[in-house]
């Protein structure tokens, strides 16, 4: 559109050029300005246009990071809701092949994933977003003084361990098996949350859970970390179901998930990177 305009003496073709150019120019402003108009609004916009209720459901050891970034899913999507279902990751895709109303699913292993991907209630693949590990949960002060997981086959020690169809589980006794260990606990939990709370409440002594659950108990337990739990680590994968009613809000949480935003608070909480 454009011409190098040569320098001539005959002034009316300059002054001509110039004013043609003057018009091009108008025209290419006025163009650009109503196609900025067209795209400014549409693209501030598409955030707000989610709305309603977004249902996760979530292994219990995601229930503290999960939590913080349903609320800033809420913050950036006004109009939304998030709700969580938290517990172990068997329980939950039983619910969900079961027909139980969801959005979300975010497993603690691959192999509890697969019942609901076999099931075929997953909407495309589920990817893994972060990974965790094991850590010995101890009373506040470590009393019984727990420096392995070999002291826990300890005669008279209270040892707690999540049930073996729990993530939480399966992860302890394949750690158990790489230390060639065996160990009878004095109960199997149906989540991890259940299995730290009875440490908690000092029933007792020690617990095999995830780093992040000693992490988010704070001072009510003290973490014993030990090298079995290296052949142990968990993938935690994360989909979208098949059967969601708010597919576009399911989308946007995972991707807040999946985002650098939210790998800092899941990280931050103890989780390991995928």
């Amino acid at each position: 559109m454009t011409r190098t305009v040569r320098r001539t003496r005959r002034t009316l073709q300059v002054a001509g050029a110039a004013t043609a150019a003057l018009l091009a120019l108008s025209a290419c402003s006025s163009s650009e300005d109503t196609s900025s108009a067209a795209s400014g609004p549409s693209a501030s916009t598409s955030s707000e246009k989610l709305s309603g209720t977004v249902t996760v459901f979530a292994a219990a050891s995601l229930k503290e990071s999960f939590t913080a970034l349903g609320k800033e899913f809420e913050k950036e999507h006004p109009g939304t809701k998030v709700t969580f279902s938290f517990g172990g990751s068997d329980s939950l895709a039983a619910s969900i092949t079961g027909g139980a109303p969801a959005d979300v699913f975010a497993s603690a292993s691959p192999k509890t994933m697969k019942i609901v991907t076999d099931a075929g209630d997953a909407s495309g693949a589920p990817a893994t977003f972060v990974r965790n590990q094991l850590e010995i949960a101890t009373l506040p002060g470590n009393p019984d003084k727990i420096t392995s997981l070999k002291d826990l086959t300890t005669s008279g020690l209270k040892v707690v361990l999540c049930d073996k169809e729990v993530p939480c589980g399966a992860a302890a006794q394949k750690a158990l098996d790489a230390g060639k260990l065996e160990l009878t606990p004095v109960s199997y939990e149906q989540d991890v949350k259940s299995a730290l709370t009875k440490v908690e409440l000092k029933e007792a002594d020690a617990a095999v859970v995830y780093k992040t659950d000693v992490h988010a108990a704070g001072d009510k337990v003290e973490g014993v970390d030990f090298p079995e739990s290296a052949d142990a680590i968990n993938d935690y994968p994360i989909v979208q179901l098949k059967d969601t009613e708010n597919a576009d809000a399911a989308k946007a949480f995972i991707a807040l998930v999946q985002s650098s935003e939210g790998q800092k608070v899941l990280t931050e909480a103890g989780f390991l990177k995928p």
